[in-house]
Formats: C-alpha cells, structure tokens, sequence
C-alpha cells in the first residue's frame, strides 16, 4: 500500500509541474509600451457657443447620465466626457493629462466639486468638458 501512494505523490506533482510549465510558456504578454507617452497634445478646451452644432444636440441629447464621445470634423477631434446630473452647480473638470501612445489617446479627467462655502445654487447641472486637439485616427481611451 505504501508503494501505491508514493507512485500517487509523485503522478501529483508531475501533473503539478506540467501545469505551471504549460502556464509558464502560454501566458499573455504584457505589452507596457502600449500605453507609454509618446508625446503630449496641445488642445483646446471648447466653450458651449463654439461647438459645431451636430455636436451640441449629441451633448444635449447625452447629458443627462455621465458619458464619452468623440467627435471629428475639419477643425479637428473633439473629445467630450460628461459626468451626467448633479445636484447643484458649482462644479468644474479638469484635464490631468492628455496624450498620445503607440496605439492610442489618452485622456484623463476629474470632476471636482464646489468649494466649500462656495454659493451653487439650487439648480440641477450637468457638467461636462470638451477638448479639440488635432485629428488623429487613434481610439481615444478614457481614464
């Protein structure tokens, strides 16, 4: 009997072996240059009167949950991040970085609230932001 479970220990971790080699040679790469900057993008951040009109109704229509779209024309590439209904006003977005990598755009925001003390009104808002950089064909990713 004593035979028959050394031959059951080693039969486990032979298989045990075989697993992590086969995991071992087949795991996924990480590629990290995928999202390595390339370089940074000059934009534009768009006020409400100089949008292209197509793109004021998609804002108008979307506006009311958070969203992400991007928008083209011959002025350039609009991106705009909407962060949907809030309770009053007062509220701002800043850009923290806005770039270009390998494969892609890169764009990261960040809604900030009002101040405290800060008068914000009694109105629903729905803030979102609207940058213009060149046109470039790369997916923009948001972060």
């Amino acid at each position: 009997m004593r035979k028959f479970g050394n031959g059951k220990i080693f039969l486990t971790l032979a298989l045990l072996a075989w697993v992590c080699l086969v995991r071992m040679l087949t795991a996924c790469s990480v590629n990290s240059t995928a999202q390595d900057k390339v370089r940074d993008l000059d934009f534009t951040v768009v006020g409400e009167t100089d949008l292209p009109q197509e793109l004021a109704e998609l804002i108008t229509e979307k506006k009311a949950a958070p969203f992400k779209l991007t928008y083209s024309n011959d002025q350039g590439l609009y991106i705009v991040i909407g962060y949907g209904e809030q309770i009053t006003g007062g509220y701002s977005i800043c850009v923290n970085e806005l770039y270009l990598t390998e494969n892609s755009i890169v764009i990261d925001t960040e809604l900030k609230g009002p101040e405290k003390g800060e008068e914000t009104g009694v109105e629903k808002s729905y803030p979102y932001i609207t940058v213009r950089t060149e046109y470039l064909e790369n997916p923009v990713i948001f972060q």
